[in-house]
């Protein structure tokens, strides 16, 4: 599908030059947060395969999660996110770190075989665009592991009952909380995703115990387990905080194996053309003549 030059993009949540991972993951008190979302994953994401698309994949804090796929293509908006995620990760063959937006990706259609877009979609002003541009890049028989920040929780459900928020948790459309932070209503999001040809195989409610109290007077492994057999109860309601789940691509194609040349995974972001040609450390596209550079192992689209 080719990208349209002149179709305004919605606002984009920038991390670069953030210390994210440092402040939130390692300094912020999350280890619960961290465990419950690695126990979410292991339940949901295939046994393995060839190529997997990890969307705002950050500094690499879930990429070690992904192992048994072949190669891993992290994409984050963010060039010095992906820096710190080739520091944590270490030089391997099986990365390849792309600097895109998620609303142009510049991959061909039906790539991979999985992607997961992990505490992403929340920053998407357009969820249902951004939805639609990882579907292109599916192929048949292709899973994505899906996590969003739930409207319909308990905490919002108590505050609006209380008429401490106006906003009503029980409604399908987004909530921007803070600037370019939404919260989604499942509804929506199953929507989305059945008008895109993408059906629901698993829902797993996570992080139902993110109370403070909690987190500062029980261990983190202790909440992490009871937090897994609270996820148990996605196919009866979804009240937590986050909510992950895997939705499949419907029809299978035949076990084939990716290209190994990684230049031939890239479409032109801006008129949809592929193949692109490589130069040194440039690419370009010969059908609207427009050039990104390939800047420390870090294959940069972002075209500012």
């Amino acid at each position: 599908m080719e990208s349209n030059p002149d179709e305004k993009r919605p606002p984009i949540c920038d991390y670069e030059g953030s210390d994210y991972q440092t402040r939130f993951w390692e300094k912020g008190g999350r280890e619960y947060e961290d465990r419950s979302e690695a126990i979410a994953l292991k339940r949901l994401l295939p046994k393995g395969g060839d190529l997997l698309l990890e969307l705002g994949a950050g500094a690499g804090r879930n990429t070690p999660r992904y192992k048994n796929f072949r190669r891993l293509v992290l994409l984050d908006y963010s060039r010095t996110q992906l820096k710190q995620a080739q520091e944590f990760l270490g030089p391997s063959e099986q990365y390849v770190f792309v600097a895109a937006d998620i609303y142009r990706l510049p991959f061909v259609d039906g790539l991979f075989d999985a992607a997961t877009m992990i505490r992403t979609l929340h920053h998407m002003a357009d969820a249902p665009a951004a939805l639609r541009q990882v579907r292109n890049v599916l192929h048949p028989g292709a899973a994505l592991i899906l996590e969003y920040a739930n409207k319909r929780n308990l905490k919002a459900i108590l505050r609006y009952a209380l008429r401490h928020q106006t906003w009503n948790p029980f409604t399908p459309e987004p909530v921007e909380f803070a600037p370019l932070n939404f919260d989604f209503h499942p509804k929506a999001i199953r929507n989305w995703l059945e008008s895109i040809g993408l059906r629901i195989e698993r829902i797993l409610p996570v992080s139902h115990l993110r109370l403070g109290l909690l987190k500062r007077t029980i261990p983190a492994p202790i909440l992490a387990g009871l937090d897994s057999l609270l996820q148990l109860s996605g196919a009866w309601g979804q009240f937590s905080p986050s909510i992950f789940l895997r939705a499949k691509l419907p029809g299978q194609s035949a076990p084939s194996q990716a290209p190994t040349d990684v230049l031939s995974y890239f479409k032109c972001p801006e008129c949809g053309h592929s193949p692109l040609t490589g130069i040194d450390q440039q690419i370009a596209c010969p059908a609207c003549n427009h050039t990104w550079n390939i800047i420390d192992g870090i294959y940069d689209f972002r075209g500012d």
